[in-house]
């Protein structure tokens, strides 16, 4: 079948296969013939529908008809266009769901000794400021030279950023927050926080904000206090790997977990494969009793009321109008349009507007009932399905939630993308072309759902990859050293 009608509703369906000009095409009960050359990915109309008249895809508007649409036509941005308002009242009307229960599931972690699971066991370094990322950068590849051979550690490695000076107020806090979370994120077995000494985000004042930590795990390091830092840091993370290399895996339940929902570079596919099949496993790790969190606040515009509806109580349903209206605010207070998305590469792979790429970008949080709403910088402290605050840009949205906790980030992608963040980055194929094209970037083909494998076979296919990957299994992207972060900016540099 080469058209796909997602919904009884709908009155238009998605092309499988590209189409050409007088090619006559069916699905169930539906018989259209193409008006005009159309790709695969894009929408086409079943019905004639008349200028104003909403677009239906999903069961839901995506937007409204800017022009008489004749059945066979395709329907894309010249004829489509966005039907979303600014700022919004919203009504709660609990739609909750009770998951079905499903069977526990184990991976090999590491026990750290404040009770919390890793499922890497590594060495951070981390600056206070980006005048040191290149000293950092050196003590991580020379001290993991030394430490090469030590099979229990999992590397040493930098995390660069360019803040942590000149910044005020909310943004200098911001960069101090994420950068502790990082500090004390599970998977980093050891951390040395190296600092210049003369910046804003200087190590006494950081320590304010890190809190008590465990100095067998944690060190730090002044740059302009020692002759040579680089020789200094080196010996301090061979001291610090002395504790990590006597760290071992153990068994550990899926209930641990916590896991990243994100997409980038979406196309016509990703609502009808990549993320239904992250949304499933979210609710089978929440059903094992783990943890999902989804982000990407302004993809979220739309399809709001969904996620409100599956607000566990009033409480968190208003927390959810907080979190959209705040981030609409955030696009007025600097005069820019709320709805100015999707992006090129989003339409050229058949996305026309926001609705449309919120509808399927929600998608990731499957069906399970909203337990928390994080603000940018907070850490996942609820079993369940938490929302993040964070915009769509993909390596900050993608930092955010490993700042958060999570141990692993799902990532779909129709366009295909190589970037990976600190935790480990699972890049779904929301097309099985993408996948067999970029193999070196992409670690899953969520595609197979367009031909014939059923989404439980896959959900229990992807379950079994993540806890591969839990269990120390290397994903693509960090095969290929990527692990960037991105923080998020609003206000004055100096």
């Amino acid at each position: 079948m080469a058209l796909l009608k997602l919904h009884p509703t709908d009155n238009v369906a998605l092309l499988l296969e590209p189409i050409c000009s007088g090619e006559t095409l069916e699905t169930v009960n539906t018989k259209i013939t193409a008006n005009s050359d159309i790709a695969k990915g894009h929408k086409i109309a079943l019905v004639d529908i008349a200028m104003g008249e909403s677009i239906i895809k999903y069961g839901f508007p995506i937007g409204l008809a800017t022009l008489p649409i004749q059945a066979g036509d395709w329907v894309h941005t010249h004829n489509l266009a966005t039907a979303l308002g600014e700022i919004l009242s919203y009504e709660y009307k609990p739609a909750l769901r009770t998951l079905p229960p499903v069977p526990a599931r184990t991976f090999k972690g590491y026990r750290r000794s404040d009770g919390r699971v890793g499922i890497r066991n590594e060495i951070w370094i981390i600056p206070t400021v980006a005048c040191v990322n290149r000293n950092a950068e050196l003590i991580a590849r020379l001290a993991g030279e030394q430490l090469k051979g030590i099979s229990s550690i999992d590397g040493v490695f930098e995390i660069k950023h360019p803040y942590g000076c000149s910044q005020m107020g909310d943004d200098h806090r911001t960069t101090q927050r994420i950068l502790a979370n990082l500090v004390n994120h599970p998977n980093a077995a050891a951390v040395l926080v190296l600092g210049l000494g003369c910046e804003n985000n200087h190590i006494a004042e950081f320590k304010q904000v890190l809190g008590p930590v465990d100095s067998k795990r944690v060190c730090f390091l002044e740059a302009q206090a020692v002759e040579d830092e680089i020789e200094t840091g080196v010996r301090l993370v061979c001291e610090l790997a002395a504790t990590v290399s006597k760290m071992e895996r153990v068994v550990c339940s899926a209930a641990d977990l916590v896991v990243g929902l994100k997409c980038g570079g979406s196309d016509g596919f990703s609502g009808i494969t990549g993320n239904p099949l992250v949304g499933a496993f979210s609710d089978r790790l929440i059903a094992m009793g783990g943890s999902t969190v989804l982000t990407e606040v302004p993809e979220m515009f739309g399809a709001e009321s969904i996620l409100m509806n599956r607000a566990s109580n009033e409480a968190i349903f208003q927390d959810i109008v907080h979190l959209i209206n705040d981030f609409k605010q955030y696009f007025i207070l600097h005069n820019q349009p709320i709805y100015e998305n999707p992006a090129p590469g989003n339409k050229k792979g058949g996305i026309s507007t926001l609705e449309e790429k919120s509808l399927g970008c929600t998608q990731k949080g499957g069906t399970s009932n909203v337990t928390d709403v994080l603000k940018y910088a907070d850490i996942v402290t609820t079993k369940g399905l938490s929302l993040l605050s964070g915009p769509g840009n993909d390596a900050v949205a993608a930092t955010a939630l490993a700042a958060a906790g999570c141990h692993i980030v799902l990532f779909t992608t129709g366009r295909g993308t190589p970037l990976g963040t600190m935790s480990p980055t699972v890049k779904i194929a929301t097309n099985s072309d993408l996948y067999q094209k970029k193999q070196t970037w992409l670690d899953f083909d969520a595609g197979r759902l367009l031909t014939g494998e059923t989404l439980d076979t896959l959900t229990d296919e992807l379950m079994d990859f993540v806890l591969a990957v839990a269990s120390g299994k290397q994903t693509r992207a960090e095969q290929l050293g990527f692990r960037d972060i991105a923080i998020f900016k609003n206000g004055v540099t100096v």
